[in-house]
């Protein structure tokens, strides 16, 4: 297996620009005898992003700008008509060229007329451009994780769309927003549920990578697949071997168990968490599942039966090998690895143990965790800038203990 290198590349944001809103602009005072009065002059709505689409024929010249509104009221995406009287310049009033900042894919401050149509999307006037200092990127996907400072995001970059795997920091000013561009808190947000989130410009090198959102629309809708009456797992695939699946995790509310090999044939639903089906290429190993099954099954450990259903829940998920070593780093409640059980810590990491990680031996056995064991970890995206970095183990197997002697 792969050493993975999980903290040498990751560093978490400090702070990064967020992206300007729309401003009122105050005129000047005018005096009426009777005290002081003001005119306010709203500012023109606005999006920032990137332009999309370029289009200059006999009809005129069009740009689709991207992003999301400068309030939220105004247009996530917008066709505008470039027309001579339209001012395209940087922050500092320098005029720039469109077609280089077409070119460069850069971001974009776009002010239009009011008066824009009903269409999907909005057809409009541009009014003035403004090229902006920071560029920022956007993701569609699914949340796979939650914790007080972020989120973890898999779907479609919004610009290039590739697949993507990222994780968000929130900004401290962070604009989070439900699908009607109401503002909620981040305890609102739940795994499973779409969101739309802009971040960057700074992106870490690691892997999934890291970054800063200031920015977000969570669908407080969730598509996960929901089967409250079945028996079955949810863990994680750690073995493929034949059409036998080894899944180590939960059991489900109704019932199952924590290990579990699997046989899996034609009469095995597989589906992803929308019900799409998929083949059995998906069933990999490190995939994360939910595995239902009925409740016959063989009395050895681990238990065996058929797989009846399989959701595929992620394509990929984090995990570290090495030995447990005693360190004047950790707590109570954690566990120093050095990964790859080699002479070098700048890839080492620190797990936090709670009531919800869960502890399996291929041994069989105690399962008490302790210096000199050889594991396999699966653990959250979320990790510490830290050298070695922290992060919560969600399974941890024990592959090797010089106290216990391995089945034969």
């Amino acid at each position: 297996m792969k050493k993975m290198l999980v903290t040498a590349s990751i560093v978490l944001m400090a702070t990064l620009p967020v992206t300007a809103s729309a401003q009122s602009v105050p005129a000047k005072p005018i005096h009426n005898g009777q005290g002081v009065a003001q005119n306010k002059v709203k500012a023109s709505p606005g999006t920032i992003g990137q332009i999309t689409n370029y289009v200059n024929d006999k009809t005129g010249k069009f740009i689709t700008v991207t992003g999301h509104g400068l309030v939220t009221t105004d247009q996530s995406e917008i066709i505008l008509s470039i027309t001579k009287s339209t001012k395209i310049i940087d922050s500092k009033g320098k005029k720039v060229s469109l077609k280089k900042i077409i070119e460069d894919n850069k971001t974009v401050k776009a002010f239009y007329d009011p008066k824009i149509t009903k269409s999907i999307p909005a057809r409009g006037k541009a009014l003035k451009l403004v090229v902006q200092d920071q560029d920022f990127t956007g993701i569609n996907g699914t949340i796979s994780e939650v914790n007080e400072n972020g989120i973890v995001v898999e779907g479609t970059d919004i610009y290039t769309t590739h697949k993507d795997k990222i994780v968000l920091h929130f900004a401290d000013k962070a604009q989070i927003l439900d699908q009607n561009g109401k503002a909620i808190k981040i305890s609102a947000i739940k795994s499973g549920m779409t969101v739309k989130a802009f971040y960057g410009p700074a992106v870490t090198m690691s892997i999934p990578a890291q970054s800063t959102t200031d920015y977000v629309v969570v669908n407080m809708a969730t598509d996960e697949v929901v089967q409250e009456d079945a028996v079955g797992t949810n863990g994680i695939i750690t073995n493929v071997a034949d059409s036998k699946f080894t899944v180590i995790g939960n059991s489900m509310k109704k019932g199952g168990v924590d290990y579990v090999i699997l046989s899996v044939d034609e009469n095995t639903q597989i589906v992803n968490q929308l019900g799409k089906s998929l083949t059995l290429e998906a069933l990999k190993t490190d995939v994360r599942v939910e595995a239902y099954y009925g409740e016959m099954m063989t009395m050895i450990y681990p238990a065996q039966t058929h797989a009846e259903k399989i959701v595929v829940k992620e394509t990929e998920h984090n995990k570290v090998e090495g030995t447990i070593v005693t360190s004047n780093s950790t707590t109570k409640d954690q566990l120093y690895i050095n990964v790859g059980s080699d002479q070098f810590s700048n890839n080492d990491v620190i797990l936090n143990i709670s009531e919800d990680t869960k502890v399996i031996s291929l041994l069989g056995g105690e399962t008490v965790l302790r210096a000199g064991m050889k594991i396999t970890a699966y653990h959250s995206p979320m990790m510490t800038k830290s050298l070695p970095g922290i992060t919560n183990a969600e399974v941890v197997i024990v592959t090797f203990d010089d106290k216990v002697e391995a089945p034969k």
